[in-house]
């Protein structure tokens, strides 16, 4: 039978989890027309000989997603056909992607994971996830080792994902409750979502604000979902956007993460030296005055986040700039010594 064309819609963590599940399973890689006719949050939307177009923009951003989470997604040029995105195949390497052969755990740390693997709502595979991988095997793609025990239920995203993806499906706008930080109390919020974005292993909203009537009252905006702290409203429908809404949250994330530096000194040889050593784009400035330590010119998108990320490292680090950083950090510090002292 045919791959249907509409179907359930698949929560995007499954279809994550299948995607890396099935380019795991396969030694030599899948094509791109392979994956999105049988691998589970694609098929259910495949048509065979159709246009697959918004099927594959949805494959390349999966692609940036699954990437960004650290998984080393590699493409491979098929013999004699180099150059051929039809014939290009995907694949992550297992021997990139397992523990180190040097990392063992004793009985009681297998217990702890054990139980936090309880967290998750199943102990094995779905059923989807089951028949994609006897798909996969129809196509010669076999496993050289079981993947039966994968836990693919763990929740990954924020309460206010769903409601707000579902708006975005119908051009909706939302209204949320929205908790900046420093504030008591949250505000209520109503904007037309544009995009939904995962960057640094965070959720954001790319929308615009209204006038809470419907008209577009402000410039683009960027939204925290961990800060929403309440329901998200639907509400009436509104003419869709144009150009790629996506890439341009994208792209407006990273120039505030461009243009937003702070200064550190990281105390040689301790986790949080080498932690922040190893951020994308730190810049070393050399050893810090008196000797220890080393500045280190860290870019951020988020102030609060990131001062919440400095306080837990204590006395390894010392902000230097920009002011307000350093005092949110140290008034996370002295809140820390209260509640504790």
């Amino acid at each position: 039978m045919a791959a249907s064309s509409t179907g359930p819609r698949v929560p995007v963590e499954e279809r994550l989890f299948s995607l890396v599940l099935a380019l795991l399973a396969t030694e030599n890689g899948l094509t791109k027309n392979e994956i999105l006719s049988t691998v589970q949050g694609y098929r259910q939307r495949f048509r065979p000989g159709g246009d697959n177009a918004n099927l594959e923009r949805q494959f390349e951003r999966d692609k940036d997603d699954i990437r960004e989470l650290g998984v080393p997604l590699e493409t491979v040029d098929s013999p004699g056909d180099a150059g051929n995105n039809q014939t290009l195949r995907y694949r992550i390497p297992r021997g990139a992607y397992e523990l180190p052969h040097d990392i063992t755990f004793t009985s009681d740390e297998v217990t702890l994971l054990n139980l936090a693997a309880m967290v998750w709502r199943e102990g094995s595979l779905s059923g989807e996830s089951r028949r994609a991988l006897l798909t996969l095997r129809s196509l010669g793609a076999t496993p050289d080792e079981p993947v039966i025990g994968y836990a693919p239920r763990v929740r990954l995203r924020d309460a206010a994902f769903e409601p707000l993806n579902q708006a975005l499906e119908r051009h909706q706008v939302v209204r949320f409750p929205y908790l900046k930080p420093g504030q008591d109390e949250a505000q209520e919020r109503e904007v037309v979502p544009l995009a939904l974005v995962q960057y640094q292993g965070r959720w954001h909203l790319s929308a615009e604000e209204t006038d809470f009537g419907g008209q577009v009252a402000g410039t683009r905006k960027m939204f925290l979902l961990r800060r929403i702290v309440g329901a998200v409203t639907a509400g009436p429908a509104v003419q869709p956007r144009d150009g790629d809404q996506r890439a341009m949250a994208i792209a407006d994330l990273e120039e505030i993460w461009a243009r937003s530096i702070a200064e550190v000194e990281g105390v040689d040889d301790t986790d949080a030296a080498t932690r922040l050593a190893n951020r994308r784009g730190t810049e070393d400035a050399g050893p810090a005055e008196g000797g220890g330590s080393r500045r280190l010119r860290l870019h951020y998108v988020d102030a609060a986040i990131l001062a919440d990320e400095l306080a837990g490292f204590g006395p390894e680090v010392l902000v230097i700039s920009p002011p307000e950083l350093r005092a949110a950090v140290l008034d996370r510090l002295e809140r820390t010594e209260r509640d504790h002292g």
